[in-house]
């Protein structure tokens, strides 16, 4: 690590360990958690150890009496690719191409992929209801993040607030067919680097938390912003512990 590392950001940091492929890190640190914990949320059954495992060796293993689904691997390789991605794409505007990208990236591959009405890298073609409740119409869709995104981008400064405001909305429009809670927290995660706020890492643990605050969003703000805050300090622990300013 270079000298000079107390003055560099957060976001500094990421992109040198990530040219350097540096192990033991905080970018190795993020790409594990964060990875494991968004996919976790949606269902795939692979353990923390064996995402580790992945992302260190690109393979995987597994017990005799173990089976794991091949989405989960196809995923947990795709997701780490898309926070390279957002590492990139940081500083840059939160565009619809960059969330269809993001969505494309995850999903490439997968038994989704394969299915003739599921658009990959695209708005979905079918209507989707999320927790029981229902979502936006497909047809609507585009209108909607046009809309979604042009007040966001029109704010000269983001705080903490407008990006779990900005999340909310996002996932009741639900843009695509699936996918969307994974590319809506990798797009949190940006935007927090892009305006300097601590990011954080929704882990199992504050799940049901996290999905209550979705759902109250608008009535008790303070449920999702509570959570978020939380998943914050254990990220700032771990900025602590590897000496990086914020």
């Amino acid at each position: 690590m270079t000298n000079n590392q107390h003055t560099q950001t957060l976001l500094d940091v990421l992109r040198e360990q990530k040219v350097m492929k540096m192990k033991g890190g905080i970018y190795h640190k993020t790409q594990i958690d964060l990875t494991y914990n968004s996919n976790h949320i949606e269902g795939s059954r692979l353990t923390h150890e064996q995402t580790r495992y992945i992302f260190e060796t690109n393979t995987i293993s597994v017990t005799a009496d173990e089976t794991v689904n091949v989405n989960d691997i196809v995923e947990t390789v795709n997701h780490f690719r898309c926070i390279d991605l957002i590492i990139d794409k940081a500083e840059e505007p939160l565009t619809e191409e960059l969330t269809k990208q993001l969505h494309g990236i995850l999903k490439t591959g997968t038994s989704d992929s394969r299915k003739d009405w599921f658009a990959v890298g695209d708005y979905k073609r079918l209507p989707n209801e999320v927790g029981g409740e229902q979502t936006c119409e497909p047809e609507k869709v585009q209108e909607s993040m046009q809309r979604l995104l042009g007040w966001y981008n029109a704010k000269p400064e983001r705080t903490l607030e407008d990006i779990l405001d900005l999340h909310v909305r996002f996932e009741k429009i639900h843009p695509f067919q699936d996918g969307n809670g994974r590319v809506g927290r990798l797009i949190m995660f940006k935007e927090c680097l892009h305006s300097a706020i601590v990011p954080f890492i929704i882990t199992d643990e504050l799940k049901m938390f996290y999905y209550r605050g979705l759902r109250e969003w608008g009535h008790i703000d303070g449920y999702l912003t509570d959570t978020c805050l939380t998943a914050q300090d254990q990220y700032k622990a771990a900025l602590d512990y590897f000496r990086i300013k914020y």
